[in-house]
Formats: C-alpha cells, structure tokens, sequence
C-alpha cells in the first residue's frame, strides 16, 4: 500500500473537521465527551496549514497529519484516519515518515492521546513511551534514533 501526502490548505478546513470527528468519535463517545462544536473549535483554534498535510491511500483523503516543529522537538499534534481504514497499517506507515524526519534532525517527537482511546497503545507499540497525563489526556514521547 502506496501512503502520500498532500498539502492542506486554510479552504480545507471543514474536510479536516470532518475527518477529525469522524477518527475521534468513538473515543469521546465513551468518554461522554463527544461535542462536534467543541471539537471544531478546538481544531480550528490551532489549525496552521503550513504543518497540516492529508494522508492519501489509492487517490483518496482518508486522513491528515499535522506536525509541528517546536525549539527542541516535533510535536505530532494530529494524526486521524477514517475508522473504515483504521488498522491497515497507514498510520504505521505516516510515522515511519515523520520518525525518519526526526531522526535525521535528532529530534525527539512528542504526542498527546485522548485517556481511553486505542491510540494509547498504537503510540507505545510505535516507540512512544509515557511522559505525564492531564484530566483528559496522555502526553508520550519518542526519542530520536540514531544511525
């Protein structure tokens, strides 16, 4: 399976949104927290399409990516996939990518994950390991490998 990206651009907002809610309902479902609104505004609050790039399988926008280079690190502030091609292994594939970017730059990548939601053992099973947790969230860091 063939994973590109493209570029996002601030027009594509509302597909972004779109799939977003989408990749994070269930999640939030279970948590009593799903709110479409609040999950709008809470993107579009951070929403910088210099960083955002859509995740194409066979042509198709089936997910996006946003990392964001911070002073010392990468953030990997989004990654949502359509939950009908959730585990195919493109995720995997998307952070092969951004490791072997951060790895060139010896860069660690750090990531937040929904308490509860299957994205928690997705970035452990990738190399992420525990930082810290909020109320609602789990922060997770991967140090860069070397060559």
């Amino acid at each position: 399976m063939i994973v590109e990206f493209e570029a996002a651009f601030p027009e594509h907002l509302d597909e972004l949104v779109r799939i977003r809610i989408a990749a994070m309902r269930d999640s939030l479902t279970r948590l009593g927290r799903f709110d479409p609104d609040r999950a709008r505004e809470r993107f579009e609050s951070g929403f910088n399409p210099a960083y955002t790039r859509f995740i194409n399988v066979a042509g198709l926008r089936i997910g996006f990516v946003v990392v964001k280079p911070e002073p010392d690190l990468l953030m990997l502030d989004h990654l949502y996939i359509e939950p009908g091609y959730q585990g195919r292994g493109i995720g995997a594939k998307v952070l092969e990518n951004i490791f072997s970017t951060a790895d060139e730059l010896g860069l660690p990548i750090t990531v937040t994950a929904l308490r509860g939601s299957e994205s928690n053992a997705f970035y452990q099973r990738h190399g992420f390991v525990y930082q810290d947790e909020t109320e609602w969230d789990i922060n997770y860091i991967r140090r860069p490998r070397t060559h």
